[in-house]
């Protein structure tokens, strides 16, 4: 048994010839989730997620928008993919689309509005529930072979380098904050959790999902 097998838990499975239409119902499912997850980590309010606090940073830094900052981020990190040998798919722009369009829908709904004032307790179950939607929203939409995400491929990009799914996002999530916090950007309590949490859950769930981290190439 090789170390890699010994340390990764994640089906070395083949990937998957799904019919077209059975890969984009899967990856908008997977989108979906990925999106109602972002929705509630920032209706909890316990803190941004590892890339929003890089994003905040280096927008203070600099003086650029926001916006402008997300976007020239997300296009410096599908460049190293691509150099990593991830290259962009007609996946990578409908999931930022795909994501952004779902997104602006469930923050305009009222379904979670007041939650920040709720009990920790209750906060804390929906960001729980959030980082499970991220996890296993991802193993969705990238195990359709459609594509991954800017911020994804660096995670598969790592795993086709023999590194274990979780502990790539683990790495590249700690890193981001770190990076992000150092030129300003806010830490909370559920940005730390999510920086630790979600690999162990993405990785769990290519597993339970049996879908291939390859498939995002």
């Amino acid at each position: 048994m090789s170390a890699r097998s010994a340390e990764d838990p994640t089906p070395p499975a083949p990937r998957r010839r799904l019919p077209p239409p059975v890969r984009v119902v899967q990856f908008l499912a997977g989108l979906s989730l990925c999106a109602a997850g972002v929705w509630g980590s920032l209706q909890v309010q316990l803190g941004v997620a590892s890339w929003d606090v890089l994003h905040a940073g280096v927008a203070d830094r600099t003086g650029l928008s926001y916006g402008t900052v997300v976007a020239a981020v997300g296009v410096l990190v599908v460049v190293l993919s691509l150099f990593l040998g991830v290259r962009p798919r007609v996946g990578t722009l409908f999931n930022v689309v795909v994501i952004a369009v779902a997104l602006d829908a469930l923050l305009g709904s009222p379904w979670l509005d007041g939650l920040h004032t709720a009990p920790v307790a209750v906060r804390a179950a929906v960001l729980a529930a959030s980082v499970l939607a991220l996890g296993f929203g991802g193993a969705l939409y990238i195990g359709a072979g459609l594509g991954s995400g800017p911020r994804d491929s660096l995670m598969v990009a790592c795993h086709l380098r023999g590194w274990p799914v979780g502990a790539s996002r683990v790495v590249i999530e700690v890193a981001v904050v770190a990076v992000g916090w150092l030129l300003g950007g806010p830490v909370g309590v559920g940005t730390v959790v999510m920086a630790f949490a979600l690999g162990p859950v993405t990785q769990l769930a290519f597993r339970v999902l049996r879908q291939s981290p390859a498939a995002g190439t």
